[in-house]
C-alpha cells in the first residue's frame, strides 16, 4: 500500500523577524507538511534557532533540518538541542542528519575536509549515539571517533522514542545507512565533490535515481516498506510550456529534454502532468514525501491541495 503523500519547503534566508514568522505561517496556512532548514554557512540562517522560531509561531507545522552536517557539532550536543526544540514543539522535530559534503563550509572555518570514507565512519558513530541519547538510560560509548562515559542525555524528546530520524545522501554507503537506521531516506544527488556541479547533475538522472532506490531496497530489506522515501527537487516550474524549459535544461545535463525532465531532480509541467509525474514516482520509486524550495511554495501550493494525505 502506498504512503500518502505530504510536503516540505526548504527555507535559508529572511531578513527579519517578521518575515520569518509570516512565512512559516503562510506554509503552514497552505497544507505544507513541514519547514526544513539547510546547515551551512554563508548567507544561510542558524537552523537550531530558525526552526525553533518556526514552531513558535505555528501549531500544526513540523519542523526540521535537511540535514544537519555532522562535522559541525557534536553528536550528544545536537541530539541534546534536538530534544529540546522536540519538547518545547510539542513533538513537532524530524531530525535530519547527513555525513556533510560542502567542502567551502569546511574550508572557510579551517575545519578539516577528511576523505568521505572518514566522515561516513564518523556519522555512523553519531548515529548511534544520537539513538542513545534519546533514551533513559545512562549509556558509555567508545568508538574510533567519539568517547563518552556514563552520560545521561535530557530533555527527552516528546516523540516516542525518539524524533523521526531522516538521513540523507547519495552514494551507496550512506543510503545504505539511511534503510537500516533511518524512518525518512532522503534521495539525493551524489555531492562527492564537495560542491553542486556536473556529476551531482548527472547523478539525479533517472537511472541513477532507480539504482539509488534499489540499494536502499537492498539494503533494508523487509523494513523498506515502513521506510519514507523524500527528494527534494530542486528544478521546480508549474507551466505548460515544461519541453521548452527541458530544452534549456537538457545541454547542463548532457542528455535528451525528455530525460532531463525525468531527472530525479526536476519536477516541471502543468499542474494535471506534476501530479501524473509524482504518482508515477511514488509506483516506481516509492517517493511520497515531496520537498520544494522557499521560491516554489505559491506555484505549489495547489498540487498540495490535491495530492497532500493521498
Amino acid at each position: 500500500m502506498s504512503r500518502p503523500f505530504r510536503f516540505g519547503v526548504q527555507v535559508s534566508q529572511v531578513a527579519s523577524g517578521a518575515e520569518w514568522r509570516e512565512k512559516a505561517r503562510k506554509i503552514e496556512d497552505l497544507g505544507f507538511s513541514t519547514l526544513f532548514m539547510p546547515d551551512h554557512f554563508r548567507e544561510d540562517l542558524a537552523p537550531l534557532p530558525a526552526i525553533a522560531m518556526a514552531a513558535a509561531h505555528t501549531t500544526t507545522l513540523r519542523i526540521g533540518s535537511l540535514v544537519f552536517d555532522n562535522d559541525y557539532k557534536h553528536p550528544a550536543i545536537l541530539a541534546k538541542e534536538a530534544a529540546t526544540i522536540d519538547l518545547l514543539s510539542d513533538g513537532r522535530l524530524e531530525l535530519g542528519l547527513g555525513a556533510g559534503w560542502m567542502r567551502s563550509d569546511y574550508e572557510m572555518l579551517g575545519m578539516a575536509y577528511d576523505p568521505p570514507a572518514v566522515r561516513v565512519d564518523r556519522f555512523e558513530e553519531a548515529v548511534h549515539i544520537v539513538r542513545q541519547c534519546f533514551r533513559s538510560e545512562p549509556f558509555t560509548y567508545h568508538g574510533e571517533h567519539y568517547q563518552i562515559t556514563d552520560y545521561t542525555s535530557y530533555p527527552k524528546p516528546i516523540q516516542k522514542p525518539m524524533p523521526p530520524l531522516m538521513i540523507g545522501g547519495g552514494g551507496k554507503r550512506v543510503l545504505s545507512v539511511a534503510a537500516r537506521e533511518a524512518d525518512i531516506v532522503g534521495i539525493n544527488p551524489n555531492l562527492r565533490a564537495g560542491e553542486i556541479g556536473l556529476d551531482a547533475t548527472l547523478d539525479s538522472l533517472r537511472e541513477q535515481t532507480d539504482r539509488k532506490v534499489q540499494w536502499v531496497r537492498d539494503a533494508a530489506g523487509p523494513r523498506f516498506d515502513d521506510l519514507e522515501i523524500q527528494m527534494r527537487f530542486f528544478v521546480t516550474s508549474v507551466r505548460a510550456d515544461r519541453m521548452a524549459l527541458a530544452e534549456q535544461l537538457a545541454p547542463a545535463f548532457g542528455v535528451k529534454p525528455e530525460e532531463a525532465l525525468e531527472s530525479g531532480a526536476a519536477l516541471v509541467g502543468t499542474e494535471d502532468e506534476i501530479i501524473e509525474q509524482l504518482q508515477r514516482r511514488r509506483e516506481t520509486w516509492g517517493l511520497s514525501y515531496v520537498v520544494v524550495g522557499d521560491a516554489n511554495v505559491d506555484e505549489f501550493a495547489p498540487i498540495v491541495a490535491k495530492l497532500a494525505g493521498t
